[in-house]
């Protein structure tokens, strides 16, 4: 009689302990379901905040402003890592060599270079060739200093960073935005050889002069 009741008391544990153990096991699958459902929402809302995101780029064109100063202070950081990727040279080496109506003008090269994505060393080769290093008349008495043209010949300007800002957006949209992305390919544009207001033929030399500022500045 004992054996048999000790046998029918081990039968009633197997049978719980299978039970538990499938119980146990419809938890876990319900369990892994569940963790399963929830990195599956998890992964679905980071891929919605990601598409979301402004997409952002160093050579995007940021917005554009009238006031040189909120550009300056917005833009201009020569010794973080945000600054922008085409700043080859930095303001301090083009005030260096910058004279004339370009003195203390390497701040506002660098910074239309960061907002219209120009080299800044470009900007102020061209401009020291186009007025011999701000002396030319054109930059005295017009604060014209790349020779931009109007429909009434040479463009007059309000203050020298005016002109520098329209050169450099001039330069970006016609120049480097159309694949003249060389010295030698925009001079062909911007100076091109026999026209009829370059009388005394000084366009021949555009490409030369400008390449020699523009190597003197990079290795400044």
């Amino acid at each position: 009689m004992l054996t048999k009741i000790m046998l029918t008391n081990t039968i009633t544990r197997n049978e719980k302990l299978r039970t538990q153990m499938s119980e146990n096991a419809e938890f876990s699958k319900l369990f892994s379901n569940v963790l399963s459902q929830l990195l599956d929402q998890q992964n679905a809302q980071e891929s919605v905040s990601t598409l979301q995101m402004p997409f952002t780029s160093t050579h995007l064109t940021p917005a554009p402003t009238e006031n040189i100063s909120e550009l300056l202070n917005g833009l201009v950081d020569q010794n973080t890592a945000n600054s922008k990727e085409m700043e080859f040279v930095t303001t301090g080496q083009l005030d260096q060599a910058l004279s004339g109506k370009l003195a203390g003008m390497g701040a506002i090269f660098v910074a239309a270079g960061q907002k219209y994505d120009v080299d800044p060393a470009l900007l102020a080769a061209i401009a020291q060739h186009e007025t011999g290093n701000g002396k030319s008349r054109a930059a005295n008495e017009k604060n014209n200093i790349a020779g931009m043209m109007g429909k009434n010949g040479l463009k007059s300007y309000a203050t020298v960073e005016d002109s520098i800002m329209d050169m450099a957006r001039n330069l970006s949209e016609n120049y480097l935005g159309k694949g003249l992305t060389t010295i030698a390919k925009i001079g062909a544009k911007y100076a091109p050889i026999g026209v009829t207001n370059d009388p005394t033929g000084l366009n021949n030399y555009w490409v030369k002069g400008v390449s020699k500022y523009y190597d003197q500045l990079n290795m400044a």
